[in-house]
């Protein structure tokens, strides 16, 4: 992580004094753009794999964000930097991390949800296909030839509203189900 952090480190400062050169030409606005593609990206880049890293590395990662900050409203170093990273609307470093932590949770759950509906479905409809094959006598299973599944060819549509896998025949198969 040391190694991590340090490159990072690194780049963003070179980011911040590339831009701080080019400052006095820029709008607020386009500034603003300019740290966020350039530095703010580089901070939060995996950035929920720094869970549990010492308060030196958090630190400085942090003191990027404050660099940044003094950059974008011309104060000096000794100034007090908070007010300014809650006027810009950033988080620190630590709550960084524990916010992309939770939408990685949230996300996890809803697409938890979401398989949980989707495989139901999916359960349903096999059960709804095997029923119409079983009325049918045919097998969906794929044929076989020298040890290889063939290719698997699903343009055959849709039979009566179901999707239909590639089926064979009962009278080719050697042992129907």
């Amino acid at each position: 992580m040391s190694t991590h952090v340090t490159t990072t480190v690194r780049a963003c400062f070179a980011a911040l004094w590339r831009i701080r050169s080019v400052r006095r030409s820029l709008t607020h606005d386009a500034l603003l753009t300019l740290l966020r593609a350039l530095v703010i990206t580089s901070v939060d880049y995996c950035c929920s794999v720094l869970t549990g890293v010492s308060g030196a590395l958090l630190q400085r990662l942090q003191s990027v964000l404050y660099a940044a900050a003094r950059l974008v409203f011309s104060v000096r170093r000794s100034e007090h930097t908070t007010p300014l990273l809650r006027e810009l609307h950033w988080l620190k470093v630590l709550e960084r991390i524990q916010f992309r932590l939770c939408v990685l949770t949230h996300r996890y759950l809803r697409l938890r949800t979401l398989l949980r509906c989707f495989i139901g479905r999916l359960l349903w409809l096999l059960v709804a296909v095997s029923g119409l094959l079983r009325r049918r006598h045919w097998s969906c299973r794929p044929r076989v030839s020298g040890g290889y599944v063939s290719r698997v060819d699903f343009s055959a549509g849709i039979r009566q509203g179901y999707p239909v896998a590639p089926c064979v025949p009962p009278e080719t198969e050697a042992d129907p189900i």
